[in-house]
């Protein structure tokens, strides 16, 4: 009888699992290699970067049809009122006509700007790949990567939270039991109570703030489900010295491998507005037919030609010289801009070294702190329960252990964001990733 009633009693708290906890038990947990590919591939930002690349290549394949000829059909019929004849007895308007043909046509100018124009789209394209690489990695740091440590962060001021207040629970009983026995004052009670109904407070602000931020990464990742987040370790070692990670920069970033490719742009455009005063070739041939009702006598019933015509242009009231001048100064806006990139990648990337010499810096006193302030709350906590110190004491060592618990969480994952910092500023933060 004892096994009947344990079974059912498992077999209900099975069922009670399943029906009151099922997005717990069924949530997918996410790394954050995890969350970057799915933001890749459902992030709106990124797709609007992606179909600018698509514009490009679409733009190469309108360039290259600017050197293929083109082929013409027409074809037409006439009504007349009536036919008419000359005093001689000819035919000078029929009842009716038809024409037809095919023409094909091709103009070159002899300065190849077709094949100019061709290859600055193909660099269009290029510039187009960098640019997705560089909202990738934008999106990644700002949108992904922040808000999945700031889920972290908030989980961990939970559990802080929680802590505290399992520790000023405990420590309000025991107020409670001394003040029974006369070892203290109502205040030492009255001061836990404020203390535990504080600690309340403070969890029910980091359980609220653990939802908003997973609401904010759902959203910025593109999850729909309920999930979880499993941490992953994080990368130790020294940091290697400035001119290392800038050198890196230079070579790697996206936005300034762009850059360089719309300066040989520029230039190329320079190349086609100064193609416009070289002189164009124009190639046709074709095949018309005639048909008339009643024919004529001398009707060409059908012709096959060809022809070329060579066109100079002599004057256009100066809009060449005007379109040659407007490319140059954008040549020189494009080096002008280049410089100013490269010099803001080095500040970004001093910034972010300094950033992460300090977090690595401040982690490791953190660490040290949040140490001391544990061994000073359980040697208070040791001394009062001997009455050896005050309640003052005792919420003194719970507050710096509270202050420095959280300061020392916040210092982890700053730190692992200086790290993801640096490598976006280096522009590798993407090698991992496919």
């Amino acid at each position: 009888m004892k096994k009947k009633i344990y079974r059912l009693a498992a077999g209900s708290l099975v069922v009670l699992l399943f029906t009151t906890a099922p997005a717990i038990i069924f949530a997918e947990e996410y790394t954050l290699d995890d969350l970057y590919r799915i933001a890749l591939v459902r992030s709106e930002i990124v797709k609007v970067a992606e179909e600018n690349l698509v514009i490009s290549e679409i733009g190469k394949d309108k360039a290259f049809s600017y050197l293929l000829p083109r082929l013409t059909a027409t074809g037409d019929v006439t009504q007349y009122s009536e036919k008419k004849f000359s005093d001689a007895g000819s035919l000078i308007q029929p009842e009716s006509g038809s024409s037809w043909g095919v023409q094909l046509n091709q103009t070159v100018s002899l300065s190849g700007r077709e094949l100019t124009a061709l290859g600055i789209s193909r660099q269009f394209v290029t510039k187009s790949k960098y640019d997705v690489t560089a909202v990738r990695e934008d999106y990644l740091l700002r949108f992904v990567a922040s808000a999945y440590y700031n889920v972290l962060m908030a989980r961990k001021v939970l559990e802080i939270a929680e802590s505290n207040l399992e520790r000023l629970s405990k420590y309000r009983d025991a107020a409670e039991k001394r003040l029974r026995i006369g070892e203290v004052t109502k205040t030492a009670l009255l001061r836990a109570e404020g203390e535990l109904s504080g600690a309340k407070s403070d969890r029910l602000q980091a359980q609220n703030g653990l939802e908003l931020a997973m609401a904010v990464l759902a959203r910025n990742a593109g999850i729909k489900d309920d999930f979880t987040l499993r941490e992953g370790a994080a990368a130790e070692g020294d940091v290697p010295a400035l001119n290392v990670f800038r050198e890196r920069a230079f070579a790697m970033r996206a936005d300034l491998k762009s850059m360089e490719v719309q300066k040989q742009i520029a230039a190329d455009q320079i190349k086609y507005a100064e193609g416009a005063f070289w002189p164009t070739v124009s190639a046709s041939a074709g095949y018309v037919g005639f048909d008339q009702h009643p024919p004529a006598s001398g009707l060409n019933r059908e012709s096959i030609y060809g022809g070329v015509a060579l066109n100079f242009p002599i004057f256009d009231g100066g809009l060449r010289r005007a379109e040659v001048s407007e490319a140059k100064a954008r040549e020189r806006q494009a080096v002008l801009f280049y410089e100013d990139l490269k010099k803001g990648i080095g500040i970004e990337v001093q910034t972010a070294y300094l950033d992460l010499v300090t977090q690595k810096g401040i982690l490791q006193f953190l660490d040290d702190q949040l140490a001391f302030a544990r061994d000073n709350y359980q040697a208070v906590a040791r001394q009062f329960d001997f009455g050896l110190s005050n309640s003052l004491d005792v919420l003194d060592a719970n507050t710096l252990l509270v202050s420095a618990q959280t300061k020392a969480v916040s210092a982890v994952y700053n730190y692992r964001l200086a790290l993801l910092r640096m490598k976006k500023a280096t522009g590798t933060l993407l090698l991992n990733e496919s």
